[in-house]
């Protein structure tokens, strides 16, 4: 019997067949950048966690990758009669493995125990980090390790950074010691499951579903779609949320082509994306679309952010995950129809919030409609803005009061079978637009590409060179973007372009 680690009885909580393709077909997972992101901010908040646990450097941080797995546990023994913080504790029991983030030296009863925290770089205590930790506490103490408590530390969404390289108080502790001791027999059913699964030759069949998403995503889901029948017009497709009597429906009835769901099951703006993926034809509401626009004169302003959050904040006054934005493009359309285009970014690596502010609050005017697309997220960040920097919070908020969604008046009136049941600008701008295109910029060329570029400009290894590329790149991006909005703002109001 193979030990198995942590993570892998965590796959196996998620989907056996996960867990089953993680030991025999590793060749076959493929994360995605998203996922590889959280792998690097859970690294850094792990660094992080040692710094705030062990002010004094008096810790001891096991390497498992330097060391290997048998030596690191057998030190971790060795270590375990010290009374020194450890990291990445090793242990092995009952079938199972786990390595500890952080185990403190103390006392119970005047006897000497550990503490174990596990740090996580959510904001929150999640359903499956009650898991992970009550895993974590099990192996522990089957391996014999006088475990007085376990905790999971998680970043707290309201701690603001003062500066000055100070994280006290980024991570706050919610004690699970009750909850975790008291799941013994659970942890035990798992691992014998898990040890039952990877006993197994041939690969689980388990069809695709929600646990290929929750509570992580699965780097397996093309590999599992890949031999699995495929619909031509998937179900999820249709927007918005299912009734409880749709969901029933297609689970009753194992439905995932669109053509088999009963319209009378769907509602308004299901029917028409239905109607339209079947027929082939779009749906153009052109009257409806120009009646949306008609209160909105010129000058107008075409407005779109790009934005940074880090985990841990590397800027004073900033929060953990805020949205900070580094760049803006805005078009203005006169009354003449004359297009001009400007533009902010800031690649200086300090806080570009208050300069992006002021350009902003500039650019932009005092009078005339800010189209943007999807407004709750510009405005957020807007808003936000005006809090942090109070003497510009009445111009700020004054845009605010200015800006119209787009967004509302694409999902109402316009659908075309190439959006598969998306009203991103990127699916709706390929079908009015079929001129312009994100595939044909250079390097950037969504916001998630946008923010790690951002991100490698910052390093300090970055080449001169290579910044003044990702500077090219991100300032096409956002003119793209706003471009985009001009081109569908001329189409749904009716209005020539003179371009």
């Amino acid at each position: 019997m193979r030990p198995l680690s942590k993570s892998r009885l965590l796959a196996y909580r998620q989907c056996p067949k996960r867990l089953w393709l993680e030991v025999y077909r590793p060749e076959c997972r493929e994360d995605s950048a998203a996922a590889q992101a959280c792998f690097s901010v859970g690294h850094r908040v792990g660094e992080l966690a040692r710094r705030l646990y062990d002010p004094k450097n008096k810790g001891v941080l096991i390497d498992l990758q330097t060391e290997g797995m048998e030596a690191a546990i057998s030190r971790t023994q060795a270590l375990l009669q010290s009374a020194q913080p450890i990291f990445e504790a090793g242990f092995c029991a009952e079938g199972a493995r786990a390595f500890a983030d952080v185990m403190l030296p103390v006392r119970k009863n005047g006897k000497p125990m550990w503490r174990m925290v596990e740090v996580k770089s959510s904001t929150s205590v999640k359903d499956y980090h009650r898991d992970d930790v009550a895993t974590q506490a099990f192996i522990a103490r089957s391996a014999g390790v006088p475990l007085a408590a376990i905790a999971l530390a998680h970043i707290d969404p309201s701690w603001v950074y003062p500066g000055g390289d100070d994280y006290t108080g980024l991570l706050v502790e919610n004690d699970l010691t009750r909850d975790a001791f008291d799941r013994s027999k659970e942890v035990r059913g798992w691992i014998a499951g898990a040890q039952q699964v990877v006993a197994k030759k041939q690969e689980p069949r388990i069809a695709t579903g929600a646990q290929c998403s929750k509570p992580y995503e699965c780097g397996f889901l093309a590999y599992c779609q890949s031999v699995e029948p495929q619909a031509e017009q998937p179900i999820h497709w249709l927007p918005g949320r299912s009734s409880a009597q749709l969901a029933t429906h297609i689970e009753a009835h194992d439905i995932i082509e669109l053509c088999d769901v009963p319209d009378e099951l769907l509602n308004d703006k299901q029917r028409r994306v239905k109607t339209v993926t079947l027929s082939g034809r779009p749906h153009f509401d052109r009257t409806g679309a120009a009646r949306a626009l008609a209160a909105h004169k010129l000058p107008a302003y075409f407005l779109d952010f790009e934005t940074i959050q880090f985990a841990v904040p590397i800027w004073k006054g900033t929060r953990p995950y805020q949205q900070i934005p580094f760049q803006f493009s805005v078009h203005r359309l006169s009354r003449t129809g004359k297009l001009e285009q400007h533009a902010f970014l800031d690649l200086s690596g300090k806080d570009p919030s208050r300069a992006f502010a002021t350009a902003l609050i500039a650019t932009c005017g005092e009078r005339g409609p800010i189209f943007v697309y999807n407004a709750g997220f510009e405005t957020a960040r807007i808003r936000e803005l005006s809090q942090r920097f109070p003497r510009l919070s009445r111009s700020l908020l004054a845009l605010n009061e200015r800006v119209v969604d787009l967004l509302p008046v694409a999902r109402e009136h316009y659908y075309h079978p190439s959006q598969r049941g998306s009203w991103s600008i990127k699916a709706v701008l390929p079908a009015l637009c079929p001129d312009l295109s994100y595939g044909r910029l250079d390097g950037v060329q969504d916001g998630e590409m946008a923010m790690e570029v951002f991100m490698e400009a910052l390093e300090p290894q970055t080449s001169q060179a290579r910044k003044a590329q990702i500077e090219r790149q991100l300032l096409a991006y956002c003119a793209l973007d706003t471009y985009a909005m001009v081109r569908l703002w001329s189409i749904f109001s009716g209005s020539a372009l003179q371009v």
